[in-house]
């Protein structure tokens, strides 16, 4: 009555055909027909070296979907491709691997791979949420079909179908041949029988299972394999140095002080060590091990293999900076929100004291006496007023930690300020190192990351930033840090004193904005400080003001008659300066030709030269004999990126026409027409000619001709593009005034820039100082990476590092960064971190120092490299090796420290413990056993072929695995 219905059998039937023929299909796709036999034996240690590749596909059985998939050994498989013709009497590859001892317990590798030693075999499993295959029923008709598979395609690669729960890891499987056949089965406990736990009863299984009937039965080959863990590391130092409570920072671990990032781990970035102690060849009856007794020592075992087991994720202290330190870049919070509307109030007080102290400056009918009106009397008064009105508990930082800090980034603060001492401050705070840095590829790594120096203050804030956002109260402390940066860089501004820690000269593009608005900053500073020093030279010494500036007298008279003399000079080039009222002082007067050029004859007021610096390669001028002099010129107005950026946006917005080509022509020549001014006033008598000699040497050319004499002479004239008409040259050069550089209108009005910069800075917040340091702070600590990496040298991080620098630079550069693809950075120099302190515990562990070299040190620096690198590694000597013998150690003091017993360092010079008799066992017992039994031998009859049988056992605490490979001659039965 249970038997199905006809029709019922035959839509069984029609499924397992198309399962069958879809099974085939896909063997014949992977070109898996035919005997491979004659590959070679697999080397030794090929299963771990080698590269495991896998492919798969789906096919349905009825409405149950599986994933059929080929895994193999690539190496192995691509070197005898084509090698697939049938051959007689050849046993197929994965019998032969059965066999084969050169990979037995690979470290890494598929759960079959290990137990039946296969390069090559395809798994059969239930696709995703599908249900397992528990009922036996299934299990058969999933076997049938895999045989009737491999025996229509003629393959001889193994085929297994995943049965019961999928972890169970439970297999069965089949492999065919020419007239043999292996069954691979497993069985899973889980507890040990009691019998069957040890190699004795093992044995008798094996036997029992092969049934073979010679006598006397061909030896039985034995691998052992036993696993002991070590969990217990408390005889070692902590990961950290305990805090210096003695210090400002004391009471934080890992705590460093300004300038510093802290670097390592704040747990055991080693969880546990898993020695392997193997006993590779051995045969029945050289080994006693039953329930009675056993030779299998340990110590004695020839060979050791040792891998670690890390703890995931352990907290690191540069990973955990850098960490909030990229929370704090995305925070949208203004600094009024940040610090609280009470502050804010007062911070818009000192915005307003300031704003009036400014228009308050700029009145020329001011009765209240200017010294009582500076910006820096009203910047600290309105930093008094600001602290007067907050409480000590309210302030976001601390004063001492404040102080630290502003003394750290600007130490040249802690000296007295005097102006020869501020002058001889120079930018550069490392002068007489930069030749060698500028040679070492860490100092200029910012050239890539688009940060700064390392030796720049901007360099130096971030890394206060980043220390005052961990530690020292977040967000909040950072917005206090920046008001008081802030402030600090006013006062700086309004009393002359270079910002330290900063490259003289123009903003260098090359850095982040940030580096180049202080820059920006510090060039403001030194233009108003070298006009000071001009305007109290000239004020000490009448003779000189006449002798070297003739009429700047007359440029240091009201705003009011220096505005009509700019009118009366009608709309012309020079309108276009921002700054109408203020003249540029040349700090290079001094080095100019003074004595003035007089011919007999010529009035004086044409024949007088100003501002020359020295004659022209010993040309003359064309229209006289005089020396064509350089001329002293003013400087370029310095940029950053983002000036530049609108500079060209306004200049694009003009258009291609007419008038807006000429007003892009006379915005770009502001240079031009005061270096035409200059050369003017340094060459009496000169022409267009002379100043493009001089300029544009290209656009004058020179060729030689015949005169009426017959003579052969050299003949100039300008290029033909400047003799175009309407050419903006001969428009400047013919608007140009006679008007050495020191009485030009400033093309870089230094005052305006500087308030343009403080107002930039001021109006940061503090996610946007973050966003702008972040450069600096990666480049800190790929820089804190490479050094402690260059401690411990791992290869691995190294070339990592180098991989790290160009992806950074990628997604530093661009204007919108992808904060998604930078967090992921952040995280891969978190994983370097963590493989050094790795490294770091592993050297702690086996008393790898420095201070103790040696053959035995150099080995053991071998050892604990491998160990980071290579999933297992084995010990040289065994137990007897240098290695061998600190792991050993290792386990007798976790031993006795988990039994309270003591330690070797406690015990006395005879080693021996009065009153006490019982030893402590130097070794726990092992965690797992792995045992492995092969044979050659006939099946199923005394006079069948000799084929290969495999017994993998594995015994463990809470499972028990048998894993049988048996051979049949199928030729007769």
């Amino acid at each position: 009555n249970n038997r199905p219905k006809p029709k019922e059998s035959s839509f069984i039937e029609i499924k397992l055909k198309k399962f069958v023929s879809r099974v085939e299909e896909v063997l014949n796709d992977w070109k898996l027909t035919g005997n491979s036999a004659s590959r070679l034996s697999p080397e030794k240690g090929s299963y771990t070296s080698g590269t495991w590749c896998e492919k798969s596909q789906d096919i349905n059985f009825a409405d149950f979907k599986f994933y059929i998939t080929h895994h193999f050994l690539k190496d192995e498989c691509e070197q005898d491709e084509g090698t697939d013709t049938p051959k007689e009497d050849v046993l197929p590859l994965a019998m032969q691997d059965l066999l084969c001892m050169n990979n037995d317990f690979p470290p890494r590798a598929h759960c079959l791979v290990r137990w039946y030693g296969l390069r090559e075999f395809v798994v059969i499993s239930p696709g995703t949420n599908c249900e397992a295959i528990i009922s036996e029923s299934k299990c058969n008709l999933l076997l049938s079909s895999v045989s009737i598979s491999l025996a229509n395609c003629g393959s001889q690669v193994p085929m297994f179908v995943q049965i019961q729960q999928k972890w169970r890891r439970m297999y069965a499987g089949e492999c065919q041949g020419s007239g043999v056949r292996t069954d691979f089965e497993i069985v899973q406990l889980r507890k040990v029988p009691s019998q069957y736990n040890h190699l004795s009863g093992l044995l008798d299984i094996f036997k029992s299972k092969i049934g073979c009937t010679l006598f006397p039965l061909p030896p039985v080959n034995i691998a052992i394999r036993f696993t002991y863990i070590l969990q217990d590391w408390q005889q070692y130092s902590w990961p950290q140095q305990p805090p210096d409570f003695d210090t400002l920072l004391g009471g934080e671990v890992g705590g460093v002080e300004f300038g510093k990032l802290p670097f390592g781990a704040c747990e055991e970035p080693i969880s546990e060590l898993h020695l392997a102690t193997t006993w590779p060849y051995l045969t029945e009856g050289i080994v006693v091990d039953n329930d009675v007794y056993s030779d299998l020592d340990p110590l004695q075992a020839p060979h050791w293999s040792v891998r670690v087991k890390t703890a995931e994720n352990p907290q690191c202290l540069l990973g955990d900076f850098l960490t909030e330190f990229f929370k704090l870049c995305c925070k949208k919070e203004s600094t009024e929100e940040v610090l609280g509307r009470g502050l804010s109030e007062e911070e818009g007080k000192e915005n307003s004291d300031i704003s009036s102290a400014l228009s308050k400056l700029t009145e020329p009918t001011a009765t209240v006496p200017i010294t009582k009106l500076s910006v820096s009397n009203m910047v600290h008064t309105a930093r008094k007023h600001i602290r007067r009105h907050r409480r000590i508990d309210e302030s976001p930082l601390n004063t001492d930690v404040l102080n630290s800090v502003l003394l750290y980034l600007f130490p040249d603060a802690a000296v007295e300020k005097s102006s020869e001492n501020i002058k001889s401050k120079t930018a550069q705070p490392n002068s007489s190192e930069t030749t060698e840095q500028d040679k070492n590829s860490d100092y200029n790594l910012f050239l890539q990351l688009k940060s700064a120096p390392s030796d720049s203050l901007t360099y130096r804030l971030a890394l206060c930033v980043c220390l005052v956002n961990y530690n020292y109260g977040g967000p909040r402390a950072v917005a206090h840090l920046w008001q008081e940066f802030v402030l600090e860089l006013r006062y700086r501004l309004e009393n002359n004193y270079l910002i330290y820690g900063l490259a003289g000269g123009p903003p260098d593009l090359r850095c982040c904005l940030l580096h180049q608005k202080l820059q920006m900053l510090n060039c403001c500073i030194e233009r108003k400080r070298a006009r000071d020093e001009v305007r109290k030279t000239l004020d000490s010494s009448k003779d000189r003001e006449r002798r070297v500036s003739g009429g700047s007298q007359n440029s240091r008279q009201a705003p009011e008659s220096a505005a009509s003399t700019t009118t009366s000079q009608g709309k012309s080039w020079d309108s276009w300066s921002d700054s109408e009222d203020e003249f540029f002082e040349c700090l290079s007067d001094q080095g100019e030709i003074e004595a003035p050029q007089t011919d007999g004859g010529k009035d004086v007021s044409k024949s007088k030269a100003e501002g020359r610096l020295h004659p022209y390669n010993n040309m003359t001028l064309l229209n006289s004999t005089e020396p064509l002099y350089v001329p002293v010129t003013q400087e370029p107005a310095p940029m950053t990126e983002d000036l530049l950026e609108e500079q060209s946006e306004v200049l694009a917005k003009l258009g291609t026409s007419a008038e807006g080509t000429h007003l892009r022509a006379r915005m770009q020549s502001a240079c031009l027409l005061s270096d035409m001014e200059s050369f003017k006033a340094a060459n009496p008598g000169c022409v267009l000619e002379d100043f493009v000699r001089w300029y544009s040497p290209r656009d004058y050319v020179e060729e030689e001709v015949v005169d009426e004499k017959g003579n052969t002479v050299v003949k100039g004239e300008l290029s033909p593009r400047m003799k175009i008409p309407g050419n903006m040259w001969v428009e400047a050069w013919e608007t140009a005034r006679v008007t050495p550089a020191r009485r030009q209108r400033r093309l870089f009005d230094d005052t305006k820039e500087a308030e343009k910069v403080l107002h930039y800075l001021a109006m940061q917040k503090p996610a946007d100082v973050a966003c702008h340091l972040l450069p600096c702070m990666i480049h800190a600590a790929i820089l804190k990476l490479k050094e402690e990496e260059s401690v411990e040298d791992i290869p691995s991080v190294k070339k990592n590092i180098q991989q790290t620098i160009s992806q950074a630079s990628k997604l530093l550069h661009p204007p919108n960064r992808d904060y998604k693809k930078l967090e992921d950075f952040i995280n891969q120099l978190m994983v370097m971190e963590i493989a050094i302190t790795r490294a770091r515990s592993l050297k702690a562990k086996f008393s790898v120092s420095e201070d103790e070299k040696g053959e035995d040190t150099d080995e053991l620096e071998k050892f604990v490299s491998s160990l980071l690198e290579e999933p297992e590694v084995a010990v040289i000597g065994a137990g007897q090796g240098p290695a061998g013998s600190i792991i050993h150690r290792l386990f007798i003091n976790s031993q006795r420290a988990a039994l309270l017993a003591p330690m070797d360092e406690d015990l006395g010079p005879d080693r021996k413990l009065p009153g006490r008799s019982s030893k402590v066992a130097d070794f726990p017992p092992p965690a797992g056993r792995e045992i492995l039994l092969r044979t050659c031998v006939p099946r199923p009859a005394p006079y069948s072929k000799a084929l290969p049988q495999r017994l993998f056992c594995v015994m463990m605490r809470d499972e028990f695995r048998l894993a049988g490979a048996f051979s049949t001659d199928t030729s007769f039965f």
